[in-house]
């Protein structure tokens, strides 16, 4: 009789999950942090993948309950810019689906396509808390020192390997992390561009050359949406973007969706934002190191951050003032933030990360809210998940202790309703070679016959 290979299994229990989406179910007794507001010895009841109601009292008649007395209940955690879903090896490319290193496609690259549901980073990041991310393509310089992509990946650009890759690096999209077969849950929720020093390194090597580069991208946008009868019988003048990354920068013209900046210095930022208001154009800024120097400037724009509040060592020139409290400082100007985990495999150090900008000045239920209303609401799906409110997704999770401490676990996690496996690959790998794997200390099975 054939034995299941280890994949095989691994598989199988993280799919063979109980459909409990239908259920009524009432988690009761908790300290429930809605992302909002806090609820001592709350009641959180949901069926149907949705939150029926939040609040206290008893579970309603007929409920499973799962008792969360001296717990705490959380919405399910939003990461943002963590690549899950899309790189499974970094240094395989084959398995890297975040980044399009030639120019032929640039805006118009859809992260969504390479989204691999069967993923094993989607549980590991699950015992994190994290019940949705938002996958944004990978470029030169998104890394910031902690994230899933470095600049070593595009070392070479342009020295014959493969191209330099475009201004723009593609759209982003917004996934579900649930046991199942699609985890898509919107493609195309922001496009993405670097700034600084590394969209200076595309456009030729200098800042200057790269804001005309962009303000000329935009304005060849423009020119296509007006004139597209034209374009079609080759009545328009040559323009530098081929047709579909023209057809996917027209929202980004017209101010409806959104840009993703990747950008550091303080300067940068600054230039950013007046580029953002003359050209019309709707901005999120992307590791904004340096912002607690312009943090009122960035909250009178109305600007949201994508941040991670350990990145505080001068990694570059454009890093200098990098600092644990930018986190704080943006905050308390107003800034709406939301925090990044440290990459593809280590995306559930999210709550790590937040803990630390807590002990940096940072209000503990900002730290929550930037971990769940935050994001949905930067990427336009406010009150559609990231909160416990009726009618929310019923992304909930159940913790042993205070979130944002790292010795505290996930002791349930329900995303769309559907109670979640706490069963990793690597969990199963522990459990198959400790002690041998077998009771009596022998080998596997699958070695010792």
């Amino acid at each position: 009789m054939r034995r299941l290979s280890l994949i095989s299994l691994a598989a199988l229990a993280l799919s063979a999950l109980p459909a409990l989406a239908q259920e009524l179910t009432a988690i009761t007794g908790g300290r429930v942090l809605t992302g909002t507001s806090v609820i001592e010895n709350g009641t959180v009841v949901i069926q149907n993948g949705r939150v029926v109601s939040v609040g206290t009292g008893a579970a309603p008649s007929g409920a499973r309950v799962i008792d969360a007395r001296g717990k705490v209940v959380t919405p399910g955690f939003v990461v943002v810019d963590a690549g899950l879903g899309a790189s499974e090896i970094s240094s395989v490319g084959g398995s890297d689906d975040l980044s399009n290193r030639a120019n032929t496609i640039s805006a118009s690259f859809d992260v969504s396509y390479g989204l691999d549901p069967w993923s094993f980073t989607l549980p590991v990041a699950r015992l994190g808390g994290i019940t949705r991310a938002v996958v944004i393509p990978g470029h030169p310089g998104s890394g910031g020192g902690h994230a899933h992509q470095d600049d070593s990946d595009f070392a070479g650009a342009g020295e014959g390997g493969y191209q330099t890759p475009g201004l723009f690096a593609g759209t982003a999209s917004i996934i579900h992390l649930a046991a199942g077969t699609d985890i898509l849950v919107r493609p195309r929720v922001a496009m993405v561009a670097p700034f600084g020093e590394a969209g200076a390194g595309i456009a030729g090597g200098a800042r200057g050359a790269q804001f005309i580069q962009f303000r000329e991208s935009l304005a060849e946008v423009r020119l296509f949406a007006r004139n597209r009868a034209a374009y079609d019988r080759a009545g328009l003048r040559d323009l530098s973007l081929s047709r579909a990354d023209l057809e996917a920068l027209i929202p980004v013209a017209n101010g409806t969706l959104p840009l993703i900046v990747t950008v550091r210095r303080a300067a940068d930022i600054l230039q950013v934002l007046r580029l953002a208001q003359e050209e019309g154009v709707k901005i999120i800024l992307d590791g904004a190191e340096e912002g607690w120097l312009v943090a009122p400037q960035i909250a009178a724009a109305g600007v949201p951050v994508l941040m991670n509040p350990i990145d505080n060592l001068p990694g570059s020139l454009e890093t200098r003032a990098a600092r644990m409290e930018n986190a704080a400082a943006l905050n308390a100007a107003g800034v709406v933030i939301a925090i990044k985990g440290n990459g593809v495999h280590r995306a559930r150090e999210a709550r790590f990360n937040a803990g630390n900008a807590v002990s940096h000045g940072l209000p503990f239920e900002a730290a929550i809210a930037a971990l769940t209303v935050n994001p949905a609401r930067i990427f336009g799906m406010g009150g559609q998940f990231g909160e416990l409110r009726t009618g929310a997704a019923a992304d909930v999770v159940v913790w042993d202790g205070d979130p944002l401490e790292p010795l505290s676990s996930v002791t349930a996690s329900f995303i769309n309703g559907e109670q979640q496996s706490l069963t990793t690959r690597q969990i199963l790998l522990r459990d198959r070679y400790r002690n041998g794997g077998r009771p009596d200390g022998g080998m596997p099975l699958a070695y010792g016959q």
